[in-house]
């Protein structure tokens, strides 16, 4: 039995991470750059979410071929309950707010880019989804905060309190 993720999950886990950050910090710190530079900066968090959306769903499919390695000692089962439930959360966010924000470009109506290339829109804006749409990912991103903090403090938790292997099994080998 393995002591830790595949090089593949343990890749697609960290590289999940940078592309969160570097997503939230363009829509956090976009006001810092010149309106010019907005539809760059827009594009870059476009560019993460979809990234993001890949990398989510490559990782669940990756998971189902290897599960997660044993936490050693064994946690009390209400720790490993909530531990599924944190990762059911991040899960369904790290899908679902760029699926929104994919959903809520696509009916703007007007051209758009990811990765430099121009992305299909439709004819007409549909403004109303669109609002609703854009307020469901504001939201969803914002709990985003509370749920990474949430699962950084886990990982803390499990290395410095409980002492076990949690967080030792998600970290790249040394060299």
């Amino acid at each position: 039995m393995r002591n830790k993720y595949t090089g593949l999950q343990i890749a697609i886990h960290w590289l999940v991470f940078l592309l969160v950050i570097v997503a939230y910090c363009a829509m956090e710190f976009r006001g810092f750059f010149p309106r010019s530079d907005r539809p760059l900066i827009n594009m870059i968090h476009v560019s993460c979410g979809i990234s993001i959306l890949v990398l989510m769903v490559a990782r669940l499919l990756v998971r189902l071929k290897y599960p997660a390695p044993p936490i050693v000692p064994k946690p009390k089962p209400m720790y490993i309950g909530l531990s599924h439930l944190g990762h059911l959360a991040i899960y369904l966010l790290f899908i679902a707010l760029p699926l929104i924000g994919l959903v809520m470009m696509y009916n703007r109506g007007n051209t758009w880019f990811a990765f430099g290339l121009g992305m299909p829109h439709t004819a007409e804006g549909n403004f109303d989804l669109v609002d609703t749409l854009k307020a469901w990912h504001v939201t969803l991103a914002n709990l985003g905060y509370y749920i990474i903090g949430i699962h950084a403090f886990a990982a803390l938790l499990h290395h410095y309190f409980w002492k076990d292997n949690t967080l030792l099994r998600m970290m790249p080998k040394k060299r």
